[in-house]
This record gives structure tokens, C-alpha cells and sequence, in this order.
């Protein structure tokens, strides 16, 4: 949850947890037959179903009549017989609908905020983070001024595959890629799809000999499901103290990659599988 709503859901807890004994004394002091303050409970129980969805926001009704009830029966101004009438039973039924009512609208409207958010930062095909988060990732990292490592990645012969069998197996490869990356990689790091056949890691490992260990497990693993994929990397601060020097710095190593791989022969490059030979290696591997 982030920690603007975790505020704002504490903000709303507490004021209806204090608002309750008010409206309670209140009612003692000032409630007569005809006046109704009894409808001041509507705000905290709305309150606590925003905060915390329909099943609460239900318990909030019921604890507000409990606190109305038991206000009538302490209430020297109003009859205690009224607290077995129709009218306490119906305000029981008001209260916990309301509650449950609120609390569920508020309910949909956060899944409905959390999936918004989801396809704002979210790469629709591999379900990675998209330029933009990624982005935002790295100036949040770039802020928090600790080494860190970039590496950009790209598929080898993307191109073959999309015009040999298709962008329906192409969109598989990049899916099977990008959850190779994904397992691939260190609690914390991140992972983005940055471009049709482009991905990008920010890994906290420090220092360049581990960033560049890291490519060469990402290679290796790669290289068992029969995909080839060309890394380069940079070191924050080594290579750069911004965004555009350190991709800068990646994307030249990355460059300088995908030429000495286009000068070995044609046996000594991995080929990319048929889409039968992939989804026969993974059933093995299952």
C-alpha cells in the first residue's frame, strides 16, 4: 500500500474512533424525543468502511448501534421502551447497509485504482515494468546515490523469428525471455521490457565485475532455453552520475557485443528454436 493512502486510511480510523464517543456524549447530553442526533453516526461509519472495505464498514453499523441503543437506555430524557421498537431495528439494518454499502464501492474503487496503476507501469505482453516505471526506478535510485549497476539487453535474430514463424511465436520468445530475466536476478533488482526486443535490469550490485558476472548468468541461462541475447552494462558512479551517461555507457558496451557476435560463423551462433522445439524442451523440463 503506498504511504500516502496508508495515511490517509490511518487518518480516517482515528477520527472515527474518536468521533463515536462524541456523538455518544452528545446524545446524552442534548438528544430528545423528535431531534436525532442518532444520525451523526453515519460519518464515522462511513469512515471506517473507506478505510477498510464492506466487512468493517458492516461491523461499524452494528457497533453504532450498540452506542445508540445503550444512549437510550442512559438517556434520562428518552423513554427506555423505545430501544425495543421497530425504529432501532430498522436504524440496526440502515447502519450496517450503509456500512457494507460504502465500504464495498470503496472496495472496487481501489482494485479499480491498483489496475489502472498496473497498466500505467506495466508492460502489456511480459507483465514487466514499462519505460516509463523503469524510468522512474532509476531516478529514484539515481537519488538515492549508492552504487548500482544498469545492463541493457537485446534479442539476438528477433527479426528471423518474427518473419520465419511469426509475431505470435516472437511474442512467446520475448515472454520466455523476460521471465528468465526475472528469475534470474537478486531480491530488489528490476526488470523492465524497454522496447520491442529491449530489456533493462537495475541490479544492486556494486562494482563492475559483478554487474558483469550477472550478464554472463543471464547468458547462460538464456542459453538453455535456446535464446540469445546480447547485454551490455554500466556502474553507478563509475560510468555516470545520471540516467543518460550510464545508458550511454551501456548502450556502447552493448553495441560493441552484438558486433563481435555478428562476426562469429554461423555454427558458432545459437540458433533461436522452432516454437516446437521450445514447447518440447519445457514440457521435458516440467
Amino acid at each position: 500500500m503506498p504511504a500516502a493512502a496508508s495515511h490517509h486510511r490511518a487518518f480516517l480510523l482515528a477520527t472515527s474512533a474518536a468521533l463515536y464517543p462524541l456523538i455518544f456524549a452528545t446524545f446524552l447530553l442534548l438528544e430528545k424525543p423528535g431531534l436525532g442526533l442518532g444520525h451523526f453516526y453515519y460519518v464515522p461509519i462511513a469512515m471506517v468502511a473507506l478505510a477498510s472495505g464492506p466487512f468493517w464498514g458492516a461491523g461499524a453499523g452494528i457497533a453504532a448501534t450498540g452506542f445508540y441503543t445503550l444512549g437510550i437506555l442512559i438517556n434520562p430524557h428518552l423513554p427506555p421502551s423505545e430501544v425495543l421498537t421497530a425504529s432501532t431495528s430498522i436504524r440496526l439494518v440502515t447502519y450496517t447497509s450503509m456500512g457494507a454499502l460504502v465500504g464495498w464501492f470503496a472496495y472496487n474503487h481501489r482494485v479499480l485504482v491498483h489496475r489502472l496503476r498496473v497498466a500505467a507501469e506495466r508492460d502489456f505482453l511480459t507483465g514487466l515494468l514499462n519505460t516509463r516505471a523503469f524510468d522512474a526506478a532509476l531516478t529514484q535510485r539515481l537519488e538515492q546515490g549508492r552504487p548500482f549497476g544498469l545492463v541493457l539487453a537485446d534479442m539476438d535474430n528477433m527479426k528471423e523469428v518474427n518473419d520465419n514463424e511469426g509475431h505470435a511465436v516472437g511474442n512467446d520468445v520475448l515472454r520466455l525471455a523476460g521471465e528468465i530475466l526475472s528469475r534470474g536476478l537478486e531480491e530488489g533488482d528490476q526488470v523492465a521490457r524497454v522496447g520491442g526486443d529491449e530489456f533493462a535490469v537495475i541490479t544492486a550490485l556494486p562494482g563492475t565485475e559483478p554487474v558483469r558476472a550477472l550478464c554472463g548468468r543471464l547468458t547462460a541461462a538464456l542459453a538453455e532455453e535456446g535464446l540469445s541475447m546480447s547485454f551490455g552494462w554500466a556502474v553507478h558512479p563509475r560510468d555516470g552520475e545520471s540516467a543518460l551517461l550510464l545508458f550511454r555507457a551501456a548502450d556502447e558496451r552493448l553495441y560493441a557485443q552484438k558486433l563481435i557476435r555478428s562476426r562469429l560463423t554461423a555454427a558458432e551462433v545459437v540458433a533461436m528454436p522452432t516454437r516446437a522445439e521450445r514447447l518440447a524442451m519445457r514440457s521435458q523440463a516440467g
